[in-house]
């Protein structure tokens, strides 16, 4: 990609901004279990950077893709994973197709407030019994009058504990479950929504992630968003920029954790030698650098074809992919080569390690990413080639 001087602006502000104002402070947030969503996006708001891809109209800054990517890869020099995937969530989750297709009413609502910041967001999607299989999902939102009652659960939420909305996705008919679901704006404080528990994870520990009831919760038809029956059509397309924010958001980190590496394992000697004088330590490093290196140029090159106008689902998916397994890898041969220092808890690769594995999860686990792939290769059994 060609980086403006307005890409590179932005690289340096947020890049100021993690070194000032967050980095101190994620190992008490780690410690906490939790961060302080609030003030951080309010900080980032400030500096424009929750709408740079969204309408001018509503605070956004109305740049293409390529922006967010830029943002995404910045956002790896924070020292955890959880801060960065809780503020992706905001900017490239929960919000982008609420900007295409909600009405205006709706976006000066509940866009406008996630941009400046003063709002957080989450999307509900996934449930205890439906994660990358969103088909499946059983949130129901039957229409009452002018409203809509949700009943259901929701599960494995990022942000929700101290979201103020959720971009949640139920069953608004009975339909083909491709074509029976809608997306809806829901504010987390109308009666009803119930947020039942604080999930304990082995990792991604300074994001809030919660198991959330819904028990005749009643919002109004006009919080929809587009089309009633296109929900699962709106998150698949949610899904691209979701998919390649991940993959974006990987790399930095990746770099850093060889970088920490190789700093720690010049001092450190073995058998009267450093560690990384061993011919097969230096390789590995190296050929991990490649694997990194090649990650970027291929979320590059998604991110180039997205800005086009292009369906970048297949390449968003092989990013994903890579990313997932690269965050494995990379964290587990960097880990080994720290020794018993990297079975430590404070250790940076130890954290790296716990939250890295969740990238082959959420967001469409690797076998549904290969799924995919073998789709647009027309190489997958005729039974799963769904026509609705």
């Amino acid at each position: 990609m060609n980086f403006t001087q307005e890409h590179e602006e932005i690289r340096r502000n947020l890049k100021r901004l993690i070194d000032s104002e967050i980095n101190p402070h994620v190992d008490a947030w780690e410690d906490a279990e939790q961060f302080p969503a609030h003030e951080v996006f309010k900080k980032l708001g400030n500096l424009g950077l929750l709408g740079l891809t969204k309408p001018e109209a509503y605070g956004g800054a109305a740049l293409d893709y390529s922006y967010s990517v830029v943002m995404a890869e910045t956002l790896g020099h924070i020292r955890c994973g959880a801060v960065p995937m809780a503020i992706g969530v905001q900017t490239d989750m929960a919000t982008p197709a609420l900007a295409r297709f909600g009405s205006d009413e709706l976006r000066k609502e509940f866009l406008a407030p996630a941009i400046s910041g003063d709002h957080v967001a989450c999307v509900g999607v996934s449930e205890p019994g439906a994660g990358s299989d969103v088909a499946s999902i059983k949130t129901t939102a039957k229409k009452a009058g002018g409203d809509y009652v949700i009943n259901g659960a929701k599960m494995w939420i990022t942000n929700s504990l101290q979201a103020d909305w959720m971009c949640l996705l139920a069953n608004t008919s009975e339909g083909a479950p491709h074509k029976n679901k809608t997306l809806i704006c829901v504010p987390m404080n109308t009666k009803g929504v119930v947020k039942a528990k604080k999930i304990r994870k082995i990792g991604m520990m300074s994001s809030d992630t919660g198991l959330i009831h819904f028990d005749d919760v009643r919002v109004p038809q006009r919080y929809r968003i587009g089309e009633e029956g296109f929900g699962f059509t709106y998150q698949m397309q949610q899904f691209q920029e979701e998919r390649l924010w991940a993959a974006a958001s990987a790399v930095q980190g990746l770099l850093r954790n060889i970088d920490e590496t190789v700093e720690y394992i010049r001092e450190r000697k073995v058998f009267g030698q450093p560690i990384i004088d061993f011919q097969y330590v230096h390789f590995r490093l190296a050929e991990l650098k490649t694997e990194i290196e090649a990650l970027r140029a291929l979320t590059y090159m998604a991110c180039e074809r997205y800005v086009a106008g292009e369906d970048v689902t297949e390449l968003a998916s092989m990013a994903k992919l890579k990313a997932g397994r690269l965050r494995r890898e990379v964290s587990d041969a960097c880990l080994q080569f720290w020794g018993g220092m990297g079975y430590t808890w404070d250790n940076p690769l130890s954290r790296a390690y716990r939250d890295g594995r969740l990238m082959s999860i959420g967001g469409g686990a690797d076998e549904v990413m290969l799924g995919i792939i073998c789709k647009y290769m027309g190489i997958l059994p005729s039974k799963h080639l769904k026509k609705d």
